[in-house]
């Protein structure tokens, strides 16, 4: 071995960093700043709802309330299908929009604004509900200006490529489709009409959520099962994502024009949709690695929730009964975006700190809590204590979550551990 080649530099300890040098560190890429703030916001969100809750089943009468005309529960909704989750899927968007469209690496000056204005927003939000309608406001506010320079970045990359790559726009359309919901429930809270606000809600489920992961899945989980699995053979129809859309367009505009009775109509496709495509990616084959496994695990939720919500649909087609509550919609939040966010997440963040492509403990524990979780809030529908459960699940929650969540937060905040930038 030369000299030279002995007096090269060992890559730098993943230890933690000195203070002063974590906000640049965070900074170093989007998904950094973004996936911080996103395993934050886990925490917030479910802790805040844990307490709302409570403070219903128990009679604290001291827990501050959401000021009105704000309802806790749609509150709840807005914050995780606004706030916690599109961190998440900002910090992943404005990391490989580029990579997907060979374009330059998106610079600080675009994304710290993004995390300034939507974490920021949502934290204030969070502020603003204990107590202060004008502070809930300005936190919306925030947020929205958050979504908009999210928006200006990534149109850039999409326009630069002259919107060619196919998943690139259905999750630029679903993010456009969250600025909507978004800008309709702060128009609710500055005292527009309530339907604004449970418009926003469906919008968020299902114009925002639920397309951005599915394109995601379309395009990755061929893509990883295909790295890591011998003879394994892609599966991604160019017909499956506007099949999708015009399918979910179908579903909102049944129940925002009230004819859930027909929303059949939607659900029962979908349900065959998702159901075909967890099939066709071969689940059977992807049972190791541990980190491929649960992908495809997490997405057998997906066509689960929409068998439910055809259920529900056609009871109330046939004898004009509401029935199964909230279950459906718990199933595909709790379910298919929590389980899908571990696994997803877990995946990008090992990719991206140098660590190995494996699914260790605490992602495993914190995977499997979680299908716990979807059984305690199921139950907690039909339970005879049903206050006292939805108490219990949320916790849940917070305890699954827990350990990865502060894991993640460890690796964020600590340099790769193989030496490399970023």
């Amino acid at each position: 071995m030369t000299p030279e080649r002995d007096a090269q530099p060992a890559p730098p300890a993943a230890g933690m960093p000195a203070l002063v040098d974590l906000p640049a560190l965070l900074a170093n890429a989007p998904h950094r700043l973004m996936f911080f703030a996103g395993a934050s916001a886990v925490l917030v969100s479910m802790s805040w709802w844990a307490c709302v809750l409570a403070g219903w089943r128990f009679g604290w009468t001291d827990m501050p309330q959401v000021p009105l005309p704000v309802p806790a529960g749609w509150a709840h909704s807005i914050m995780l299908a606004y706030g916690m989750l599109p961190m998440f899927m900002f910090g992943f968007l404005l990391t490989v929009f580029p990579r997907w469209m060979n374009q330059p690496a998106l610079t600080r000056r675009d994304y710290v604004p993004v995390f300034a204005g939507v974490f920021g927003g949502y934290l204030i939000c969070h502020v603003g509900l204990l107590g202060s309608r004008s502070v809930l406001i300005a936190g919306l506010a925030l947020m929205l200006a958050g979504y908009l320079v999210g928006l200006f970045a990534l149109g850039r990359v999409l326009l630069a490529h002259r919107g060619r790559d196919q998943h690139a726009v259905s999750a630029y359309a679903a993010l456009i489709t969250g600025f909507v919901g978004l800008s309709m429930f702060f128009a609710f809270v500055l005292g527009a009409s309530p339907l604004l606000a449970m418009a926003a809600i469906e919008l968020g489920l299902f114009g925002l959520l639920l397309p951005v992961y599915f394109t995601v899945c379309h395009r990755m989980i061929p893509f990883f099962s295909a790295s890591m699995v011998r003879d394994y053979r892609v599966v991604r129809p160019r017909w499956s994502l506007p099949v999708m859309w015009l399918l979910l367009a179908l579903h909102v505009g049944c129940t925002l024009s009230g004819a859930e009775r027909w929303r059949w109509l939607a659900d029962l496709p979908l349900c065959l949709f998702f159901a075909w495509h967890v099939f066709a990616w071969q689940p059977w084959k992807a049972r190791r690695p541990g980190l491929l496994a649960v992908l495809h695990l997490a997405i057998l939720w997906l066509p689960l929730a929409f068998v439910l919500y055809a259920w529900q649909s056609l009871a109330l087609f046939v004898d004009g009964e509401p029935i199964l509550g909230r279950i459906p919609a718990h199933i595909l939040t709790i379910g298919f975006f929590g389980s899908m966010l571990v696994a997803m997440v877990t995946r990008v963040t090992h990719g991206h700190s140098g660590r190995p492509l494996q699914m260790s403990a605490i992602p495993w524990l914190t995977f499997a809590a979680l299908q716990g979780v979807v059984v305690l809030r199921v139950y907690a529908e039909f339970a005879r204590d049903s206050g006292a459960w939805l108490a219990i699940a949320a916790c849940a929650w917070i305890v699954a979550f827990l350990p990865w969540v502060l894991r993640s937060i460890w690796i964020t905040l600590t340099p790769r551990i193989d030496g490399n930038p970023g």
